[in-house]
């Protein structure tokens, strides 16, 4: 196996992932897990505006509309930006374990183009962890949840703390994001991981 493959494939002494207890119910709502972030806040005016929901298990839906700043040839989506929307929904799987983590490695393979206008309908599930590194595969379709995958994703994420954010964030931001009473909830929930 290629090193590149290795790194996706989970050792042999991963665990299956865990539901966190305090994660939220099948079907609710994810929310965004800040404003100006490019793929889920709504502060953002050209970003993704991705919504994902809580799925069975450690497993998600989510939905983004591709917009005319997307595009990459005329009248597609770039493909930075379907890249963006399978880690945006990628990481999202991470308030499933209640654990904060960042991307470590995004495998992306895109196999249909994806018009400017069209729903990309996305699922992901987290497939195995092993200690810090959380393993995960999403796929994107279009014309609904049922329809062709256009693109598709593994990734690993690994755990971090808060004080990744905090000791490598512009403070200007930071600031912003701790004064807000929702963040700091959601930053203190997540710093009592199982």
């Amino acid at each position: 196996m290629s090193g590149t493959s290795a790194a996706l494939t989970p050792p042999a002494d991963a665990q299956t992932p865990v539901r966190h207890p305090d994660a939220p119910a099948p079907g609710e709502p994810l929310g965004a897990h800040y404003d100006r972030c490019f793929g889920c806040g709504g502060g953002q005016p050209h970003g993704l505006h991705l919504e994902a929901r809580a799925g069975e298990g450690v497993s998600l839906t989510a939905e983004f509309t591709v917009q005319p700043a997307h595009q990459g040839a005329p009248g597609l989506a770039h493909g930075g930006v379907l890249a963006a929307a399978l880690d945006e929904t990628l990481g999202s799987l991470n308030w499933l374990l209640r654990t904060i983590a960042v991307t470590g490695r995004l495998e992306t393979d895109f196999l249909l183009p994806v018009p400017v206008d069209t729903t990309l309908h996305l699922e992901a599930e987290v497939t195995a962890v092993a200690g810090r590194k959380i393993y995960s595969t999403a796929t994107g379709r279009i014309g609904g949840p049922d329809g062709p995958v256009a693109v598709r994703a593994d990734a690993l994420f690994v755990e971090v703390k808060v004080d990744h954010f905090i000791d490598h964030g512009r403070p200007a931001e930071i600031e912003a994001a701790m004064s807000d009473p929702d963040q700091v909830r959601r930053a203190r929930a997540f710093e009592v991981n199982p």
